[in-house]
């Protein structure tokens, strides 16, 4: 995070936030955060007989950097030890080997993955992620203690996961495996208690970051690993934001850090504003983003889209809306907002005036990448010196389109 750019404060109701020490212009990027964690996705088991086949195999990535082996056009390089990992090169293998994959690690794995004996078999895929989760922080805790203090530190509390019956069951379970997979010598002065079990894993729920398998639009997407970004994890939540991160996990990086999380600006941003992300796509009608805020992030939205549209029945939400997910009365509003644009980034970026109806409208036509089954979030490039890049970029599919085209969707060539 850059110290110039961004400043945390204590705002009410939304305890830490992340808000702007200056003025910041569209494209600008605000954070670079590199993971202190990072876990497969993957079920520890393959799936059985009476499961869905996963669209895609744990095998296609690699368990180091999480690159997508098959587009690198290499050969996967197995754990000579377990079948649970494979890793893209010699040199992922030997940086894994010596932190992320240790010899405990490997041999967790090794025990869990005895399909005839593991006690994950028939388990739920989340408990089994889970369990991935609560191994890697384990190893965390041996080979960075500084990193797994830090990972203590983030927002998360252990009544989340005891104070249901079944929740506590779980953790219950997952305790029993960590502790019998822990070795009897490990040097780390640390005890796995119930309490602590529950409390990472409201750090996980609260905290991770998923990195997706590349997009294809007649696919599902789904996650191939999560990572815990330290400061990523301040910014909260806005059904508008003003932000969005990008990853490049399949990108090639000259530094190797190519799991690193990116966060840019939307648009034009005043002094002490704060900075915000959707934890979703932002076409989610308003029932369905209040579910998962609460659900996944234990709180409910009152922003100034959820105040407009928790009037709006889900049959009024639907009526008439087209491919941009607005009706003709909300692109009306939104193609007046566009004519004021100039006026609104002079008053500090907020496109949405407070007599407008529809908050979303300008943002859906205007940032709402429209690519089919994409609903990813457009920013533009990070503009070059003074020069605001007129490029907007995808954070979903990563499609390039030209800000001036984007009332009749022309894309530019990556």
């Amino acid at each position: 995070m850059e110290a110039s750019l961004l400043k945390m404060v204590e705002a009410e109701g939304r305890g830490r936030s992340l808000v702007a020490a200056k003025p910041l212009k569209a494209g600008q990027v605000v954070l670079k955060d590199s993971p202190i964690l990072l876990y497969s996705a993957f079920p520890v088991l393959p799936p059985q007989p009476f499961q869905a086949a996963q669209a895609t195999s744990e095998s296609n990535y690699c368990s180091y950097c999480f690159k997508f082996i098959q587009k690198l056009q290499s050969s996967p390089l197995p754990c000579p030890s377990c079948s649970a990992s494979v890793f893209c090169s010699l040199h992922c293998q030997s940086l894994a080997f010596s932190s992320s994959h240790s010899p405990w690690l490997c041999q967790s794995l090794k025990r869990l993955r005895d399909v005839g004996s593991s006690p994950l078999l028939n388990r739920p895929v989340e408990l089994q992620v889970q369990m991935r989760f609560l191994i890697a922080a384990y190893n965390l805790a041996s080979v960075s203690p500084s990193n797994f203090q830090n990972l203590l530190s983030l927002q998360g509390e252990p009544s989340m996961f005891i104070d249901s019956p079944e929740s506590k069951y779980n953790v219950l379970f997952l305790h029993s495996l960590v502790s019998a997979l822990c070795p009897t010598e490990t040097g780390v002065e640390i005890s796995f208690s119930v309490e602590l079990i529950a409390a990472l894993l409201a750090k996980d729920k609260l905290n991770a970051f998923g990195l997706m398998e590349p997009f294809l639009p007649e696919n599902e997407r789904l996650v191939r690993a999560y990572g815990i970004y330290p400061r990523a994890s301040f910014f909260n939540h806005d059904c508008l934001p003003n932000a969005c991160r990008f990853d490049y996990v399949d990108a090639a990086t000259a530094d190797g850090n190519n799991t690193d999380i990116i966060v840019r600006l939307i648009h034009d941003i005043p002094e002490r504003r704060e900075i915000c992300l959707s934890y979703f796509p932002v076409n989610l009608k308003y029932s369905e983003r209040q579910r998962r805020l609460k659900e996944d992030y234990g709180f409910f939205c009152d922003c100034d889209r959820c105040r407009v549209e928790a009037n709006w029945s889900d049959q009024e939400y639907d009526d008439g809306l087209d491919e941009d997910g607005l009706n003709d009365e909300e692109e009306e509003a939104a193609m007046d907002e566009d004519e004021n644009e100039e006026m609104a980034a002079d008053e500090g970026g907020d496109v949405a005036q407070e007599d407008n109806d529809f908050p979303h409208a300008y943002f859906f036509l205007n940032y709402m990448c429209n690519r089919e089954n994409c609903w990813g979030t457009l920013a533009p490039l990070p503009p070059s010196g003074f020069t605001p890049s007129m490029v907007m970029e995808c954070n979903v599919c990563g499609i390039l389109r030209n800000s001036k085209e984007l009332m009749d969707g022309n894309m530019v060539q990556q």
